[in-house]
């Protein structure tokens, strides 16, 4: 055997353009919005209450629609849901356009909450194949770049959010998924294979699991919105019922859960993204508009003083990015987040402007640390014939924490974002952290995640 036919087979990079471009169309178009409200308010006359729903819309969507089109990236493969998915953000880019209400804009939310719901289940089940294909057992660097795009969107979105309103309204804010859409389109026809190896045998989608998933979870979340409809709790609880039962019996279940029983790591994982991201939210939605309301900034340098937090995110995920292990960034990120909670307990009306830059970096640190970790650790832990619904799961606890925290920001400033609201929130958010921390270092299984990976790309 010649020295070429010994060699490992090496990973497709023209995948990573396609990837990469899919995972961005979230954030885009959650961190954009910032500031389109107030203009999309003042041009349909809707108050900020009605305004809400284009946050909330995008959010449910994403939540309920990640695992069920994950599901059916593992059923299909991932270039037909890629595509699939990345078309439907164009039609909600025209939709948005042209909407003649707020309502219609709603709609075209909602759209988009499914669209940018394909592209990470496609990604991370891509990942897997190619990493079966090539012998690698870590696609660490990858991993890190998908997460670094995600943290530069984020940042710089409000600021493309903002000139593309300068140059053209608030419908640019909808219209640059047009050519978003075509791009990925076009980028994921030429690359994204046509078939994997185990495609062949097709099974069942479960579309009965699927609709009890997203009645239960629906309802859950409609309720975090608003608890006082007590009702929507007991509704999500009996459609829980109902989806473990069928679950249970079905042969080729949406979720298996005597699976997932059995998988106590990613059980975990699950676990600690959802106390990271709950903290995290609850972090950036409340600190900031404490900064505006408490500390009485002006909306231009709050998001100055956030830039940090951004930076941050992305500089110690450029930094750890390529390295495999997950156990010690998961303990530092923790860490960080306590103490970024624990300082906002010191925070007041005259506190230095270097300090409350300063806190917004060191949560800027855990969050890039635990989002890069718990996604690593999930490459590791999941079944890879489910890798795609499990990568869905895994944004299910991200956004369920971010409406956890939506919920929290509500109840500590129900008479404004003041001082004493702040630091009630920040007793909730070093209960939350401390709780991650000891999740993490009891987690015995998490530390030996990356330390037999021979290869990183």
């Amino acid at each position: 055997m010649t020295a070429v036919e010994d060699r490992a087979p090496a990973f497709d990079r023209r995948l990573i353009a396609p990837m990469m471009l899919g995972s961005i169309l979230n954030p885009v178009n959650s961190s954009m919005l910032a500031v389109a409200l107030i203009p999309i308010g003042q041009a349909f006359g809707a108050p900020p209450a009605q305004t809400a729903w284009l946050v909330s819309a995008l959010y449910l969507a994403t939540a309920v629609g990640q695992p069920v089109i994950g599901r059916l990236v593992d059923t299909f493969g991932p270039r037909p849901l890629y595509l699939a998915g990345t078309a439907l953000v164009g039609v909600a880019g025209v939709l948005g356009i042209f909407a003649p209400d707020l309502w219609v804009l709603v709609l075209s939310r909602v759209l988009l909450g499914f669209g940018t719901s394909a592209a990470y289940p496609a990604s991370m089940y891509l990942l897997r194949a190619e990493a079966d294909r090539t012998g690698m057992k870590s696609p660490s660097g990858i991993l890190a770049a998908l997460s670094v795009s995600n943290q530069v969107i984020s940042a710089i979105g409000p600021t493309v959010g903002g000139l593309l309103i300068g140059l053209g309204g608030w419908q640019l804010i909808f219209g640059v998924n047009i050519p978003l859409s075509v791009a990925c389109l076009i980028l994921g026809t030429l690359t994204l294979p046509r078939a994997l190896k185990g495609q062949g045998e097709r099974q069942s989608v479960d579309p009965l699991g699927m609709l009890l998933f997203a009645a239960m979870l629906t309802a859950f979340l409609f309720f975090l919105m608003d608890p006082r409809r007590w009702y929507l709790m007991v509704v999500a609880v009996a459609a829980g019922i109902a989806f473990t039962l069928r679950e249970n019996r079905a042969d080729t279940p949406f979720v298996d859960l005597r699976v997932l029983r059995g998988n106590g790591p990613l059980l975990a994982t699950y676990l600690r993204q959802l106390l990271a991201y709950t903290t995290a939210y609850a972090f950036l939605y409340g600190y900031t508009q404490w900064l505006e309301e408490g500390r009485s900034l002006s909306a231009s340098a709050a998001g100055l003083l956030l830039l940090p937090l951004s930076l941050a995110a992305m500089g110690i995920t450029a930094l750890v990015g390529r390295t495999p292990q997950v156990w010690g960034k998961l303990v530092g990120g923790a860490l960080a987040q306590v103490v970024a909670s624990v300082a906002l307990l010191f925070l007041g009306t005259d506190s230095l402007v270097w300090l409350l830059a300063a806190v917004g970096a060191v949560a800027g640190i855990a969050q890039g640390l635990n989002g890069l970790a718990n996604q690593n650790a999930l490459y590791a832990q999941a079944d890879p014939a489910r890798m795609g619904s499990s990568a869905g799961l895994l944004r299910t606890f991200t956004y369920v924490g971010a409406l956890l925290a939506s919920a929290a920001s509500a109840a500590f400033y129900g008479h404004g974002a003041d001082t004493s609201g702040l630091h009630g929130m920040a007793v909730l958010l070093v209960c939350v952290s401390s709780l991650l921390f000891v999740v993490t270092l009891v987690d015995r299984p998490l530390r030996r995640v990356g330390h037999d990976a021979a290869e990183t790309v």
